[in-house]
């Protein structure tokens, strides 16, 4: 089954300036997918979309096999969310959010709860504000794992942590998933957390789905060209994505690396490329406008 479905998805804002639309997308359940654009791409839209803090235009979203808009309560029984706004009491005692919050999920588990305090080191007798801001994300995400969740969200889940506390975060994420079997659905902009942990992934610019694929067949698949100018003919072109050119060559995207070997040979460089140039390749693609 999968975890998320969506159809015929449309969310405008700003008198149609701006659109996401997306035809079609799913994340497999017992995965994790990573969901990458730039700012103002869409990715908490899309997320907000998902939790039924949003409703859409046009199409329409299933949770687990459950619809979004009339099944929220069930659903968000079954989800554990984190937004890049924990929406947190800033005042209150980490202790008191965690017992005001937890009677609300009929499978929360103090056992559970207790030992990821435990493993981030949070002293819960301290208000929120004044716990520092990787403890307040680890605080945010105790609280999203603790009632078992199926189905974890997670909008810019690192952004703005040191790389000691993403690491641990990408950890409890991965072991999650082996030890629970759990599915994780998470927007970033940074596309190392990408390479690291994600099983699917996504690309979203401008509103647009680019991509949505298996990660290593999605890296396995392209190659990254690069060579002089002069090699350049039209029917290099055609097979090239995100083509850069200076004065010294030019370095592009390819998913046809057989082709292009068959028109240049040894006389280019093939590399395979990171997730980040994979993006930027189709994102500079799609601000051309011919998206595929």
């Amino acid at each position: 089954m999968n975890a998320i479905e969506m159809r015929g998805l449309e969310k405008s804002y700003h008198h149609g300036s701006f659109c996401l639309s997306i035809p079609q997308f799913t994340v497999k359940e017992g995965y994790i997918t990573g969901f990458v654009g730039e700012n103002g791409a869409g990715k908490t839209t899309l997320m907000k979309l998902v939790m039924n803090m949003l409703f859409p235009d046009k199409g329409e979203v299933r949770v687990l096999g459950l619809d979004s808009r009339s099944q929220s309560d069930k659903i968000k029984q079954a989800i554990g969310y984190l937004g890049e706004h924990m929406g947190y009491q800033e005042q209150a005692r980490a202790r008191d959010i965690k017992t005001m919050l937890a009677q609300f999920y009929p499978h929360w588990d103090d056992g559970l709860y207790r030992r990821f305090i435990d493993r981030f080191g949070i002293d819960t007798s301290k208000v929120f504000k004044d716990l520092s801001a990787g403890q307040r994300k680890q605080f945010a995400l105790t609280m999203a794992l603790s009632h078992h969740p199926r189905l974890i969200l997670l909008d810019e889940p690192t952004a703005n942590l040191d790389p000691l506390v993403r690491q641990d975060f990408l950890d409890v994420l991965s072991g999650l998933m082996e030890q629970e079997g759990v599915t994780v659905f998470f927007s970033t902009h940074i596309t190392s957390d990408l390479d690291k942990i994600a099983d699917y992934v996504a690309f979203l610019h401008a509103g647009q789905l680019l991509m949505n694929e298996e990660k290593d067949a999605m890296l396995e698949r392209h190659r990254m060209v690069r060579g002089g100018r002069d090699l350049l003919c039209e029917e290099v072109r055609q097979y090239l994505i995100g083509l850069e050119e200076n004065e010294f060559g030019f370095s592009a995207l390819t998913a046809r690396p057989e082709q292009v070997y068959v028109l240049l040979g040894d006389e280019a460089v093939y590399d395979s490329p990171t997730l980040e140039e994979v993006f930027l390749a189709y994102t500079r693609k799609g601000q051309k406008g011919d998206l595929q």
